[in-house]
């Protein structure tokens, strides 16, 4: 075949030349290098042809450059044809996404774009980390059915330090990831150590990210602690999640100069609310007052105000503390401190409702009717003085009719009970309108004074956090509405409607049960709230909550608008909290633009800068769920350490083909009783059924089933607690009673968050769902909120 003339290319003109140099004795040009070789060339080219154009005579390297091109269409780099030609792999034919990591190796790409996630081999993954961003070539479907991808090119790397501990073999560290999505170790070289001593929690600077021959290899930059200090597990997921805990100092320097008052100047231009006998009402151990309510009573319903901290005052658009505070997103709340998203001057100072002083605030008065519909509602700037710091227990106490506390606060009881009277309405109407309340527990962990967990216990709500529930809702509807009708582009909280995907397996889990699901394919949130309410009662009304909890969808922020479905709200934003969330600061700069007669086309954002925002701020959610919900299975398995060999009542909360996980009634603490565990049968996993059936016996074990378990082991590094089920007579047998299969075919805090924690699920990925056998994606508790 007769060769045509190609441009020939100097290797020396590869700008990766010395790496390859280190790397091998007899280099050849860089798989970038060749990549652009040819798209310079333009034309499909044979192995000698490449050779050529390379200038590579050396027989030892026109091999290696042949295995190399092998190499680069075994990882999808190029493509060849049918006369033996490489070419480069058409960008139209690639995609790309965010990796998403799984601790037993392999991992999944989430499209840019959307659509179904890519499922990455063990092999694949080995260039990459968790978080990376990259383009993959689809190459066809594994034998589980999932699309397969090949990593093309790693566009961005976000793994640029890890947190983990110190394991030192042969005078070379290995420090392996807390972060259990970062499944490769990290070498550390002798010279790299330091300091740290063996078994210490390290910091790592990643010095060379991984490639598919070697290992990632970093440095020590920082020793967190020994392994099990007091305080290390905040510290830890601090670190590993990549949270921002110091403050810049431009930021230092822009509030070094604010006062701990409110300035008279900043009080004009408001409409005085300070005579108005405002209170705020929160957790005992509260220290930020975003929120303060007053509510009376009118011929036609009632009049509400929502008081919330004006935050936009002191945070001007792209200032040092805009700036950071976008960057953190959001505060996060471990169980034993606090990462603000702004500077405590303003968390617990300026922009906290503190009582008996003067604050600014953004005010919302609604007018509601007997029926608890919003007539009329506005928005405007303000400057308050608390009447009263009240607690939630205080206030029920009240309501019940404590006759001290009565007594102490006469001057807002009667506001407080009128908050009561509106609270049953709204609820009712709730009610009417067919918002999800699902029936879960949230768990606070006490310490004592070494800092040790000293007990782990429920958090009892009762009718004063469903007040502020209400008033939260009222407040963020009323806020979305105007934002709506103005047309000004904003961000929404959005709770788009179960997947199909899942809404197919509910159902046929629903009839296996001879229940189902009314609404045909596109049930409502009134469609799920009959369901609950006509299961309320039965044995197995927590299993069938469980399965519908798990269909929903996750609530993100978005500029787009498609309503909230567990709260079954058409329009629905966050306004309440804007010292804890970003989101909630540009509504206020919306409508505060719109209270001050601003036009739509003069507002600060345009609408693709608020997309990135939403997005952004989605992701900042996510990572402050991931790692304070480390955060807790760490202090959870440290808590059962010393119980061991002791035996607790259960009820089975997930069931999988390795096993079911159980809740400890006692003490809400999740762990694995293994299928190896489960051995007087042989178990088959039905999906559909959320069961286990016994081959030869017939048991069934199923979700919501009572379990008597004797804990075997704890694993603190992994946050792993594993059960076997109590011994009786020599021989483990489930606790549950025995079932034949066919015997089963018969027929809310401080907002509005923690109002509906069922309407914000967390639906998620497909990496979730190929769960490690020891390892679950435990159920959050969390700081009671105001709203959804």
């Amino acid at each position: 075949m007769a060769k045509r003339r190609s441009k020939t290319t100097s290797r020396t003109q590869d700008p990766n030349q010395a790496r390859e140099a280190r790397k091998y004795e007899n280099p050849i040009p860089s798989r970038e290098f060749i990549i652009e070789t040819l798209n310079e060339q333009g034309a499909p080219m044979e192995h000698l042809e490449i050779a050529g154009v390379l200038e590579l005579t050396d027989e030892g390297q026109v091999e290696a450059l042949r295995r190399r091109l092998k190499a680069m269409l075994r990882d999808g780099q190029l493509l060849c044809n049918r006369r033996d030609q490489y070419c480069v792999v058409n960008k139209r034919d690639l995609i790309a996404g965010r990796v998403i990591g799984h601790p037993d190796g392999f991992g999944f790409l989430k499209p840019d774009e959307g659509g179904e996630d890519l499922y990455l081999s063990f092999k694949e993954m080995r260039t990459l980390f968790h978080g990376d961003r990259a383009v993959v070539r689809v190459i066809g479907v594994d034998r589980r059915g999932r699309t397969e991808g090949a990593v093309v090119e790693v566009l961005e790397r976000s793994t640029h330090s890890v947190v983990g501990r110190l394991h030192c073999e042969a005078g070379v560290g290995i420090v392996a990831p807390d972060n259990k999505r970062l499944s490769k170790d990290i070498v550390i070289p002798r010279s790299e150590i330091g300091e740290a001593k063996q078994g210490q929690m390290v910091v790592v600077e990643i010095l060379d990210q991984p490639t598919r021959r070697t290992p990632p290899i970093g440095r020590i930059t920082e020793v967190v602690g020994d392994h099990m200090g007091p305080g290390m597990e905040t510290d830890i997921a601090i670190r590993s999640h990549e949270i921002p805990v110091a403050w810049p100092e431009s930021v230092e320097q822009q509030i070094a100069g604010l006062s701990e008052q409110v300035a008279e100047a900043d009080k004009a231009d408001r409409v005085d609310l300070r005579q108005l006998p405002l209170v705020t009402i929160d957790g005992a151990d509260a220290r930020d007052f975003d929120d303060a309510v007053y509510c009376e009573a009118k011929p036609k319903g009632w009049r509400l105000l929502v008081c919330i901290a004006d935050v936009s005052h002191y945070v001007a658009i792209d200032t040092p503390l805009d700036v950071e505070g976008r960057k953190r997103g959001n505060s996060v709340y471990f169980p034993d401190r606090v990462v603000p998203m702004l500077p405590e001057i303003l968390s617990n100072g300026l922009c906290s409702l503190n009582p008996r002083v003067d604050r600014l605030c953004m005010a919302c008065e609604l007018y509601i009717d007997r029926s608890g519909k919003i007539i009329r509602s506005r928005f405007f700037p303000a400057v308050m003085h608390s009447h009263a710091r009240l607690t939630y227990d205080k206030v029920a106490a009240m309501l019940d009719g404590d006759g001290a506390l009565c007594e102490q606060y006469a001057d807002v009881l009667p506001h407080i009970q009128e908050l009561y009277q509106l609270f049953q309405v709204l609820h009712a109407s709730r009610a009417e309108r067919g918002a999800i309340e699902f029936d879960t527990t949230e768990t606070r962990i006490e310490f004592n004074a070494q800092k040790r967990v000293e007990r782990i216990v429920p958090v009892i709500r009762n009718d004063a956090h469903r007040i502020i529930e209400e008033c939260m809702l009222a407040a963020n509807v009323a806020a979305a509405r105007l934002l709506l009708r103005k047309k000004l582009p904003a961000i929404y909280r959005v709770h788009e409607v179960p997947p199909e995907e899942k809404l197919s397996d509910l159902r046929e889990f629903l009839g296996e049960l001879a229940l189902s699901l009314p609404g045909g394919s596109k049930p409502t949130a009134k469609d799920y709230a009959t369901l609950l309410e006509n299961v309320r009662g039965r044995e197995d009304a927590h299993l069938i909550q469980t399965v519908l909890l798990r269909s929903m969808a996750q609530a993100i922020y978005s500029c787009d608008n498609a309503g909230h479905f567990g709260l079954s709200y058409p329009a629905y934003t966050h306004f309440t909290s804007p010292i804890r969330r970003y989101p909630d600061l540009l509504v206020h700069r919306a409508l505060k633009h719109l209270s001050l007669g601003g036009k739509v086309d003069e507002f600060d954002y345009a609408l693709p800068e608020l997309k990135g925002i939403a997005e952004h701020c989605s992701t900042t959610e996510r990572r402050a769920d991931e790692a304070t919900r480390d955060a807790y299975d760490w202090l959870k398995c440290e808590y059962m350490q010393d119980k061991v060999g002791e035996c607790f009542d259960g009820i089975v909360t997930s069931v999988n083909s390795f096993g079911v996980f159980v809740e400890l009634k006692e003490v809400h603490i999740d762990g694995l009783v293994h299928i190896t565990a489960l051995d007087n049968d042989f178990y088959h996993f039905d999906p559909i059924g959320h069961r286990l059936t016994g081959e030869r016996t017939g048991t069934v074990i199923r979700l919501g089933d009572p379990m008597r378990i004797q804990v075997a082991a704890v694993n603190l590094d992994d946050r792993k607690i594993d059960f076997v089920l109590e011994s009786r007579g020599g021989s483990d047998k489930p606790g549950a009673p025995k079932r034949k299969r066919k015997s089963r075919k018969r027929g809310k805090s401080k907002d509005a968050d923690k109002a509906a924690p069922a309407a914000e699920s967390e639906s998620q990925p497909q990496a979730a769902e190929e769960a490690k056998p020891a390892k679950k994606k435990r159920r959050r508790r969390r700081r009671p909120r105001k709203e959804g």
